[in-house]
C-alpha cells in the first residue's frame, strides 16, 4: 500500500493511471461492532467518489460487507451498499463487493443479488478454493453478473475449500472457462484477479481460441505486487486494473491474513521476486 491516507492513495492511482492501467481503491478493516461505525465507512466512501471524479480517475471502489455492518444488521448493510452503488454511478465509477471467508458467502450473494437489480455494473468476488464456487456461479450466471475470480486466501477447512494450491488452480481454470463461455455471448463479465502468470497464459489463450476478445474480460492485481507484469499485459492490450489499499487498520488488517494462512507470506515474498 502506498500510505495509510486517501490522499496517498489517490496520488499513486493517478501514477498507476497513466501507465494505462484502470484502478480499484479499497479501505482496510472489517468487521465493525458498532451501527456508527458503519455509517462512518459509507460516508468515507461517499466522499472518496468524489474525489476520484475530482481527480478524474479511472476508478472503482471495492468494500467488504462487514466494515458496512452486516454481522450487525443485512438491512442496514444493504442500504449502505445501495447508497454506494447509487454513488458510484452518479460520479462515473462502480462499486465491487468483496468475498469474505465461506461464512459470509451467501448473505454477500444475497446483497450482490439485490444490487444488481438496478445497479448492473457492480461486481463481486468468488474465490476459486472454495467447493461451492461452482454452484455459486451457475447461480449468478442468469443476471449476467460481473465478476471478480480469486483464488481465495482465507483458512478454510478441508470440507469447505481445497488445501492444494494443484487443487485450486484447476478449480480456478476451470470456473475462468465457464466464465469466457459467458462472456462470449455476453451473460457475464468476466475478471481474474491472480498473480499466477502462468494460470493467466492459460486463461488467454483458452479466451483467444473461443473468439473471446480481449475487451471482454478484465485481469486485476495489487498495488505493487509484479507491476512489470502488469505493464506487459497492459501492452499486449488487456484490459488491466490495480488495486490499491489504504487506511489506519492496515497492520491489523494484514497480520490477520499472514497469521490465520501462513502461505500468504509466501505469496508475497514469491510475488515481489519473482
Amino acid at each position: 500500500m502506498p500510505g495509510e491516507l486517501p490522499e496517498d492513495a489517490l496520488q499513486a492511482g493517478a501514477a498507476i493511471a497513466a501507465t494505462g492501467r484502470g484502478l480499484l481503491f479499497t479501505e482496510l478493516g472489517e468487521a465493525i461492532t458498532s451501527a456508527a461505525a458503519a455509517v462512518a465507512v459509507r460516508d468515507h466512501y461517499l466522499r472518496f467518489l468524489d474525489q476520484i471524479r475530482a481527480r478524474q480517475l479511472p476508478a472503482h471502489v471495492s468494500v467488504k460487507p462487514t466494515q458496512l455492518g452486516l454481522d450487525l444488521s443485512i438491512g442496514d448493510c444493504e442500504r449502505h451498499l445501495l447508497a454506494i452503488a447509487a454513488k458510484a454511478e452518479e460520479t462515473g465509477s462502480g462499486l465491487w463487493l468483496d468475498m469474505e471467508d465461506s461464512s459470509y458467502v451467501d448473505r454477500t450473494l444475497d446483497l450482490y443479488v439485490t444490487l444488481l437489480r438496478d445497479h448492473p455494473s457492480t461486481g463481486v468476488a468468488l474465490q476459486a478454493y472454495l467447493h461451492r464456487t461452482p454452484g455459486d456461479l451457475s447461480r449468478l450466471m442468469p443476471l449476467k453478473p460481473v465478476i471478480r475470480l480469486v483464488k481465495g486466501a482465507y483458512d478454510e477447512p478441508k470440507e469447505v475449500a481445497f488445501d492444494k494450491k494443484s487443487d485450486t488452480d484447476w478449480a480456478y481454470y476451470s470456473l475462468a472457462a465457464r466464465m469466457l463461455d459467458g462472456a462470449r455471448t455476453n451473460a457475464c463479465t468476466p475478471v481474474f484477479g491472480t498473480h499466477d502468470l502462468a494460470l493467466i497464459g492459460r486463461i488467454v489463450a483458452r479466451a483467444t481460441a473461443s473468439g473471446v476478445g480481449k475487451d471482454k474480460y478484465q485481469i486485476h492485481m495489487l498495488y505493487g505486487i509484479r507491476d512489470a507484469a502488469q505493464r506487459g499485459l497492459v501492452a499486449e492490450g488487456h484490459q488491466v486494473k490495480t488495486l490499491i489499499s489504504y487506511g489506519a487498520a492496515w497492520y491489523r488488517w494484514y497480520m490477520r491474513r499472514l497469521a490465520e494462512r501462513p502461505a500468504n507470506v509466501l505469496f508475497v515474498i514469491k510475488s515481489l521476486f519473482g
